[in-house]
Formats: structure tokens, C-alpha cells, sequence
């Protein structure tokens, strides 16, 4: 019962939210979005109070990566950008209450991560959340000399490691997923070698309602994908429920890309939660 409070809470206290810039820098102001109806207390069930079972992580690749590997019943949300602070906190506070485990691509120029650390770091040292670089300011890398393609890399690891004492995530996500050979090299040379792209989306580039985020939630989730989503606009704060509800009736088991592909550091770190949901 204290996780449907939770939602309900959480679902009213952001539908004031304006909508922020999404990945592609589009989107204005809009009304705020319907909040979602009750979740049911099943789909909330109690999650295994340690590790993520079964899976042993292996070295990060160099290269790209766009699902996750092999046979299983992985899901891997990542969560790019965070221009909204609210947004930010609400995911943060879904990961905390549900056990749903993230990884999260920050810019570092946006204050909403700064705002939210202090939950952010606790779920980060438990190995809950992982975070990647995706740049400090969500440029098109491709577009950029290599100087500059390297300060964008440096000056947001300088913001991981500050901010959330993360020094040796091997993933970089290009903003609007524009990358070459020369621009993973420069990456791969400042210490991300894996490019962490995705094959299933939340489709929340642009300003959706929650039945459009719902609608792309059911074409994409499904084993071993690697789904991208926004912290930007405040319509996918009022469907985590139903986002939970999926993931369950699917038989899915939320991953980070940590948990599967892990440097030395990363392997040391604890877990609280195996990210896996039941309907009881």
C-alpha cells in the first residue's frame, strides 16, 4: 500500500510540470498530462532484496551496443538527458520505491542532477542506477572538431565523478545517437569504449500523452532490449504503474547496463534489488 501512495503522490505532485526541452531540443510549454488511475498493490510486489540472479557481468565491449546480449528475459531502461528537475526526482524516487533498476545518461549542464544527487548517489552505490556520459551539453558530436568532442566527453566526467563519484563507466551514449569512427575513438581513448546505443524506444524525443508513451512502451518492451527514454517531459511520471504492470505481465527483469557488461570497479559495488517484478 505504501508504494500505490507512492505513485498517486508522485503522479499528482508533477502535473504541473511544464515540458522542458526534449533530446532533439524540440518542444514548448504544454497542459500537463491526466494522471494515471490507482496501481494495483500486486503489481507492486516485493522484489528479491539482493543481486540480479543468474547474471554475471562480462568486460565492456569496444564498440557499439544496441540490445543486450544472448538469451534471457533482460530489460534495460536507460534514461537520457534530464532538462526537468521533476523528472529527474520522480524517476529516482520510482527506482527507490519499486526496485526497477536504470541507467542514466546525464547532461551535466542541466541542475536537475545536482538537485537530485543525494537519492541519486544512494542508488548509484548500491548498484541500483548506473549512469553513462552523454556529453555535458547534447551536442552532435559529429558535427564537432576532436577538441571539442573531447571536452564534451571530460567536462561531463568531471560532473559523474563530482557529482556522483562515478569514475569508470565504459558507456557513452551520442546524443541523438550521431557518432562515427572518430568520435568513438575519442571516446574510447578518454575511457568509454562501449557506445551504448538502444533497439526500443519510449518515443519521447517529442511531447507525447500517456497513452501514446504506453502505446510505445507496448511495441518495444521485450527481452534483452535496450529501451531509451527522456527525463524532460512530465507525461512519463504518470505511468510508471503501468510501465510496472507491463513489465510484470511480460515476465520481464529490468537490468543495468552495469549489470551486464561491467568494469572491474563496477563488479565490487552492491546490490539492493534484482530488478525482476511479480504479479503475485
Amino acid at each position: 500500500m505504501e508504494r500505490r501512495r507512492f505513485l498517486l503522490a508522485l503522479a499528482a505532485g508533477l502535473a504541473g510540470t511544464a515540458v522542458a526541452r526534449g533530446a532533439a531540443g524540440l518542444g514548448d510549454a504544454v497542459a500537463p498530462p491526466p494522471v494515471s488511475p490507482p496501481v494495483p498493490a500486486s503489481t507492486l510486489a516485493a522484489v528479491a532484496p539482493r543481486g540480479v540472479p543468474g547474471l554475471v557481468p562480462v568486460p565492456p565491449p569496444v564498440g557499439v551496443v544496441d540490445a543486450l546480449p544472448g538469451e534471457g528475459t533482460g530489460l534495460a531502461l536507460t534514461i537520457d538527458d534530464g532538462t526537468s528537475s521533476e523528472v529527474v526526482g520522480a524517476f529516482a524516487r520510482f527506482a527507490q520505491d519499486s526496485g526497477v533498476r536504470l541507467t542514466f545518461f546525464p547532461n551535466g549542464r542541466y541542475a536537475s542532477w545536482e538537485e537530485n544527487a543525494p537519492l541519486l548517489r544512494t542508488l548509484i552505490e548500491s548498484g541500483q542506477v548506473a549512469m553513462g556520459n552523454h556529453t555535458w551539453s547534447h551536442p552532435d558530436l559529429t558535427t564537432l572538431g576532436d577538441r571539442e568532442v573531447a571536452e564534451e566527453i571530460r567536462r561531463n566526467q568531471e560532473f559523474l565523478s563530482n557529482v556522483f563519484g562515478v569514475r569508470d563507466s565504459p558507456f557513452l551514449r551520442p546524443p541523438f545517437g550521431a557518432h562515427d569512427e572518430r568520435t568513438d575513438r575519442i571516446a574510447a581513448d578518454l575511457g568509454h569504449p562501449t557506445i551504448a546505443m538502444w533497439n526500443g524506444t519510449l518515443e519521447d524525443f517529442q511531447v507525447l500523452t500517456p497513452e501514446q508513451l504506453m502505446a510505445a512502451a507496448r511495441r518495444w518492451f521485450a527481452p534483452q532490449t535496450i529501451v531509451v527514454g527522456h527525463a524532460n517531459q512530465p507525461s512519463v511520471t504518470t505511468v510508471y504503474g503501468e510501465l510496472l504492470e507491463l513489465i510484470a505481465e511480460r515476465g520481464l527483469r529490468t537490468v543495468t547496463l552495469a549489470d551486464v557488461w561491467a568494469t572491474p570497479g563496477q563488479r565490487v559495488r552492491g546490490t539492493t534489488a534484482d530488478g525482476r517484478l511479480t504479479t503475485g
